[in-house]
């Protein structure tokens, strides 16, 4: 064998931590490296930075991001939710989602100490609206400290997103794992946002990797697996359909931990480890409502529909406060409804069953769709990573097949399960020997970071370079997507800017107040189109939706700017 082929043992680790041999050719670049004097001298503080560096941006960009967005649809009813825990302690509004998520918004909402009018006897829509916009209250300083307590928790699961990581494929693979999702346009977009979707991801990631580390320490890791799972199930109840998964893995992580001699006792230890998670997430739901009202009062603000077959079956299953059951049956009211969606350009009244893939398609980074793929093929083929497959892949296959077959084609917020998990997993193609690997992966996730910088504010309406860029969104995807009311603010700003003293006709989707920002202006589907003239403002959500007069006033006026990627000027 020539010196140039010469083989070298490196020690590494397997799932279980335990020290396993690798053989690589000596000569390799980053085996010189990893022994160099500088590197070994500097790589105890550089992990460190790394991550500091790419968690500081991702802060410093949600932070800009949410000072200069207006409340989007859901916001108002979340804050106006969290400000009713606070001084009414009731559970009356937003049954259809747990309290947890915004007990989470609660805690800037108490630091803001806005004005509550507890005399307001409207629905939770208008009562959101009525705390930001006629209590005596700033919305800008009120939305931005609501906003921060779900900003600060989308870090934290960064952190969990890179100790995942780092278990399986390494320091390399865990800064790979973190870049991406530090960079991700939708998690930051969605985690800048007084919301429930990215703290529903994150503890139910929290709660795989808790499960993930069980298999070497159960006792230990179990009962906070199950504190992460009751944290999902509190925040959301789109977390449901991993239950089944996460008891599977939590009798698999217990029977690992410490394999018995008889095939019962085995079983035992399974179904205990199973019972000690379902336990604990229990625990943490009927906890979320009891810190809201310990009394547990409960009548609904809005009407609760009457659900029939084996979902109701499934409602009075559940172990959960009747609260909690009757948002499900919300849920479910919700389902029947017929929504519109909007994909490709093309509008239809339901659901399609490949919306998510395809809107994933669409607001993905080219660079991050490769690494998905190169890190699912690496926890498939790579011996040491396969254990992993059930606790990443499979948790990942099974909420999204769920989330598909919803009936509210509305965003990729709906999956966004999706580049969270998959962040894990494209660590792990770090975790392949191969020469070209390092160079290859840091491309890819350089090429990410541009893109998601290139977008930088305007994350909520980003698409890749593949399908135009975040100004081409709105010909292909709608509401959450692109248009969900966030920039009202820029529009005032445009307006007086460039069309000061012009009159505005104003289709806007969105909950915010246009005149609270200074845009005064008449809705023209409320005129005949021959009095409509001068400039036409609509949001993209309604020109992707709109028909009739609206439609036939687009038709007729000429478009001359737009604003955030999300409302189009015309003028007529």
């Amino acid at each position: 064998m020539m010196a140039s082929e010469q083989q070298t043992v490196v020690p590494d680790r397997d799932e279980h931590g335990a020290p396993v041999t690798t053989h690589e050719p000596a000569g390799w670049p980053w085996r010189r490296l990893r022994h160099h004097p500088w590197s070994v001298r500097h790589r105890g503080w550089l992990l460190p930075v790394l991550v500091a560096v790419l968690l500081v941006q991702m802060a410093v960009a949600m932070v800009t991001t949410a000072v200069r967005q207006t409340p989007t649809i859901d916001e108002p009813v979340y804050v106006g939710t969290a400000a009713v825990y606070l001084h009414e302690h009731s559970l009356r509004y937003n049954p259809e989602h747990p309290p947890l998520g915004k007990l989470v918004i609660a805690v800037g909402v108490a630091l803001a100490d806005p004005h509550v009018d507890t005399s307001f006897t409207g629905d939770q829509g208008r009562f959101g609206r009525h705390l930001l916009y006629e209590s005596g209250n700033d919305p800008w300083r009120l939305m931005l400290w609501a906003r921060l307590p779900v900003i600060a928790l989308t870090l934290l699961f960064g952190l969990v997103v890179f100790g995942f990581a780092r278990e399986l494929a390494g320091a390399r693979g865990a800064v790979a794992a973190l870049a991406l999702y530090a960079f991700s346009p939708d998690v930051i977009a969605h985690g800048s946002l007084a919301t429930l979707d990215v703290p529903v991801t994150g503890f139910l990631l929290t709660s795989v990797w808790l499960l993930w580390r069980a298999r070497r320490r159960p006792r230990l890791w179990l009962p906070l697996a199950g504190v992460a799972l009751g944290a999902a199930l509190a925040t959301k109840m789109t977390a449901l359909p991993a239950v089944p998964v996460l008891m599977l893995l939590a009798a698999v992580s217990a029977w690992r931990g410490r394999p018995p001699a008889d095939r019962r006792a085995a079983l035992l230890r399974a179904a205990a480890g199973a019972a000690v998670v379902a336990l604990a997430a229990v625990a943490v739901v009927w906890a979320a409502y009891l810190v809201v009202d310990p009394r547990l009062r409960w009548t609904s603000a809005q009407h609760v529909p009457a659900v029939h077959g084996l979902r109701e079956i499934l409602v009075r299953l559940l172990p959960f406060p009747e609260a909690y059951r009757d948002g499900m049956r919300i849920q479910f009211g919700f389902e029947n409804e017929p929504w519109q969606g909007f994909l490709f350009g093309r509008l239809y009244t339901g659901s399609l069953w490949y919306y998510l893939p395809a809107a994933l398609l669409v607001k993905t980074p080219l660079g991050m769709l490769a690494l998905w793929a190169a890190g699912a093929v690496a926890l498939v083929t790579v011996r040491r990573l396969r254990a992993a497959v059930p606790y990443l892949l499979v948790p990942t296959a099974v909420l999204l097949a769920a989330a598909m077959q919803g009936s509210r084609d509305f965003g990729t917020r709906y999956a966004l399960f999706v580049p969270v998990f998959l962040a894990v997993a494209a660590g792990c193609a770090a975790a392949v020997r191969w020469r070209w690997g390092p160079a290859v992966t840091g491309a890819l996730v350089l090429f990410v970071a541009v893109s998601s910088l290139r977008t930088y504010p305007l994350y909520l309406p980003y698409s890749n370079e593949a399908f135009g860029g975040p100004a081409q969104t709105h010909l292909r995807l709608h509401d959450s997507n692109v248009d969900w009311g966030q920039d009202l603010g820029r529009l005032a700003d445009r307006l007086r800017e460039r069309y000061r003293g012009e009159p505005v006709w104003l289709v806007y989707k969105g909950s915010g107040v246009p005149s609270y920002y200074g845009i005064h202006a008449r809705d023209p589907r409320a005129v005949p189109v021959r009095e409509v003239h001068g400039l036409l403002v609509v949001s993209d959500s309604a020109v992707a939706k709109a028909k009739g007069r609206l439609a036939e006033l687009i038709a007729g006026s000429r478009a001359i700017d737009e604003v955030g990627h999300s409302i189009t000027v015309y003028r007529r």
